[in-house]
């Protein structure tokens, strides 16, 4: 009996694999058969049919910012071959750039409408406009399923269509920044992120970033690629550990000192005397009053350049409260954490 149960797994496992083997034969003819055709996207959803006709079966429906590739065109329909939002799963759940998309290209009918190519008029303005509201949208207490995503992809295909864009380097920021606080979001959900050491809890991927970097060298996006990459090396909890405001306040004023133009360099400074700050607090409270005192004069220089470099910025005037807080003998550290 046990024989002839084992005879029928076999037979069924087999039945299945032959079953999986027919499904994926089109599959896989259709992905060597895709056109080197014009490449696009979709401003909107677009229903993708079997047929050139509205009333055939939908396949499925593109949306913005999927790749597709025009292989014919008819009257008011184009046959593509399209990336739709059925994918496949893999180890890395945040795709590495220029790799953006794991889906299996489909191929069928859309309307000739709303669709973007390299040969669209100001099609890189049309695509980044299109991503800033979708981002936006994103940011809303009850945004739309996958907005942030969306607008992520639309900003790929700025670049990908468009390279030479004035747009192109933005574009590729505000696409790697959306994966990057996508990921940090879900890091700093998990317990690991308590951890004191960096090397301990979920790191965000920076393959994205440092590609920033070499492609637009000395630029406004590769300070600011810069200054992302920060949170992979900041402890979690501090857990009372003086190293790790000094640690934190070293890590920031090498970026202000190797990024002095970047938009955040004032932040930079002001994130590192606020750290120095907190660590002399902490050394306080342990009797150690010499080291006290030098992490508050750090603390204290740290805010003058602040103040004498960044004048115009926000932080120079929080650089002058914290100032006033440590002259008073107001705590730094247990108040809200920078």
């Amino acid at each position: 009996m046990s024989g002839g149960i084992r005879q029928t797994s076999v037979m069924r496992k087999q039945l299945l694999a032959f079953s999986v083997f027919l499904l994926m034969v089109p599959l896989a003819i259709a992905q060597k058969n895709v056109p080197h055709g014009a490449k696009g996207t979709v401003v909107h959803i677009a229903n993708l049919y079997v047929q050139a006709d509205e009333s055939a079966n939908r396949v499925s429906s593109i949306t913005p910012g999927r790749e597709l590739v025009i292989a014919e065109h008819s009257g008011k329909w184009l046959r593509v071959f399209a990336n739709t939002d059925v994918e496949v799963v893999t180890s890395s759940d945040a795709p590495v750039f220029g790799n953006e998309t794991n889906a299996q290209p489909i191929s069928g009918w859309i309307i000739d409408k709303g669709v973007v190519t390299a040969d669209t008029p100001k099609g890189d303005e049309i695509l980044f406009g299109e991503a800033v509201s979708t981002e936006i949208l994103a940011s809303q207490s009850h945004p739309p399923p996958d907005a942030a995503q969306s607008a992520r992809r639309l900003y790929r295909m700025v670049v990908d269509l468009f390279p030479q864009s004035p747009r192109a380097a933005e574009a590729m920021w505000r696409a790697a920044d959306i994966r990057w606080q996508l990921q940090k979001e879900d890091a700093f959900s998990r317990p690991s992120a308590h951890e004191k050491e960096n090397y301990l809890r979920e790191q965000m991927d920076e393959t994205e970033m440092k590609k920033i970097q070499k492609l637009y060298p000395q630029t406004k996006w590769a300070d600011l690629a810069a200054f992302e990459m920060i949170d992979n090396k900041i402890c979690g909890d501090w857990q009372g550990s003086e190293k790790c405001p000094e640690k934190e306040a070293e890590i920031y004023t090498k970026y202000a000192d190797d990024h002095p133009n970047s938009p955040k360099a004032a932040q930079a400074l002001y994130q590192a005397a606020w750290r120095e700050a907190s660590a002399g607090d902490m050394f306080q409270s342990d009797n150690e009053d010499k080291k006290s005192e030098e992490a508050r004069a750090r603390a204290k220089d740290l805010a003058g350049r602040v103040q004498t470099k960044y004048s115009d910025s926000d932080y120079a005037a929080r650089a002058a409260g914290l100032v006033y807080k440590m002259e008073q003998q107001i705590p730094i550290y247990g108040s809200d954490r920078e």
